[in-house]
């Protein structure tokens, strides 16, 4: 999957640099090979030692090693990596790039490096939810860098939240799914997916039964033919896939302005299962149940992200995909939203109860375009989610 590739992986100095063991193993099964560079702080947490044994090369960690400057001096060894991976990328350390420091061995190569750059954070939570870092994040977003997690969960510190470390398989899948040469590399490929939330008060909202399943793998497949995917998610049963940008969102609206960011693209898949409506006047406070009486919820309708995407005169995606779950005349009641929104394809599929397909594992869509309709046999959702993605790369090439 990985052989003949070489990564550059710089340990930063953060509990979470424990992991780094695992994955320069998992690294090094696929084929690839791992030069380490460690901070200062890392080898508080983790020995030059066992990080040198188990990637077979010596731990980077001074900048002034003379003996090194002669054989392989840094700016060399920032350039021969096919990538750089900064794990765990602490907050002091995404400060540091945000910033444009080099005041060490891993910041100089940062700076010197023409390579891409993937960044694995890991922090406290109030860390990462400091304004400070999530400006840092933008920045090195926009500086063209891929990011992989934090994923949500319990801290060596005891609190809980967003701030963990990925995990090593997941970080692999995200470092196979940026070297893969694949019909989609240097694709930029937006994907939606999963419910919106509407909120109605504090406690109560409206939503419908969508998973996220196939929204997810179809980013996953995507990703794995070489995309530079844009994740917007709302609130999904399942979590999001690695090796993607990932962009978390509640509402309809939010989940527009997300779309509206991530753009230009060279395709879209709309399969998010967005709300209609919303209420239109959300109490900012419970409210309270009061026996004989029913509260009135007044409904606003929702901003149709297909059919603004599908229509726009200027930055419109090459390829845009619109997805229509029905549980009546499937095939004419999709063909007419294909025509109505002005997207390119449909996926349509019958969500009636019976089928088990909401919120299920398997999926039996109709591909409908301006030439007609496929009609796919019942499959997992990742086959259709890998199906899908062959004809979307068939179409942009």
């Amino acid at each position: 999957m990985l052989a003949g590739k070489r990564i550059l992986l710089i340990i930063g100095g953060g509990i979470a640099a424990y992991k780094c063991l695992d994955l320069i193993r998992r690294l090094k099964e696929r084929g690839a090979a791992v030069t380490p560079v460690m901070t200062r702080a890392a080898a508080q947490f983790v020995t030059p030692l066992s990080v040198a044994a188990l990637a077979g090369e010596k731990a980077y960690t001074d900048l002034f090693d003379l003996t090194d400057e002669a054989e392989m001096g840094h700016i060399q060894l920032s350039r021969v990596a096919d990538l750089v991976v900064v794990a765990p990328a602490t907050a002091d350390l995404m400060a540091k790039m945000a910033g444009g420091h080099a005041d060490d061995l891993a910041t100089t190569l940062l700076m010197a490096t023409d390579t891409p750059v993937m960044i694995v954070p890991s922090m406290n939570v109030r860390m990462w939810e400091r304004a400070s870092t999530q400006r840092n994040l933008v920045t090195l977003k926009s500086d063209g860098m891929h990011v992989v997690g934090p994923n949500e969960g319990d801290m060596a510190c005891g609190e809980f939240g967003p701030g963990r470390m990925a995990e090593p398989l997941e970080i692999v899948e995200a470092v196979s799914g940026v070297l893969a040469d694949g019909p989609l590399k240097d694709k930029r490929v937006l994907v939606t997916s999963g419910p919106t939330h509407e909120p109605i008060d504090p406690v109560r909202y409206i939503a419908n039964r969508s998973s996220g399943a196939q929204g997810t793998a179809i980013a996953a497949a995507l990703a794995a033919l070489g995309a530079d995917v844009v994740f917007v998610t709302g609130p999904a049963d399942v979590p999001p896939p690695a090796g993607v940008e990932v962009v978390a969102v509640e509402s309809a609206a939010e989940m527009l302005a997300a779309v509206e960011a991530a753009l230009p693209v060279e395709a879209g898949v709309f399969a998010a299962a967005v709300a209609d409506w919303r209420v239109k006047r959300e109490s900012g406070s419970k409210i309270k149940k009061v026996k004989g009486e029913l509260p009135t919820l007044e409904f606003a309708e929702n901003p149709d992200i297909l059919a603004q995407v599908s229509q726009m005169k200027q930055g419109r995606p090459g390829l845009v995909v619109g997805f229509a779950a029905e549980t009546d005349d499937i095939i004419d009641n999709a063909t007419a939203k294909r025509k109505r929104k002005g997207c390119d394809w449909i996926v349509a599929n019958d969500v009636s109860p019976e089928t088990g397909i909401m919120g299920g594992s398997e999926n039996a869509v109709h591909l409908i375009t301006r030439d007609g309709v496929e009609d796919w046999p019942r499959m997992s959702k990742d086959q259709v989610a890998r199906k899908l993605a062959e004809r979307i790369a068939k179409a942009l090439a």
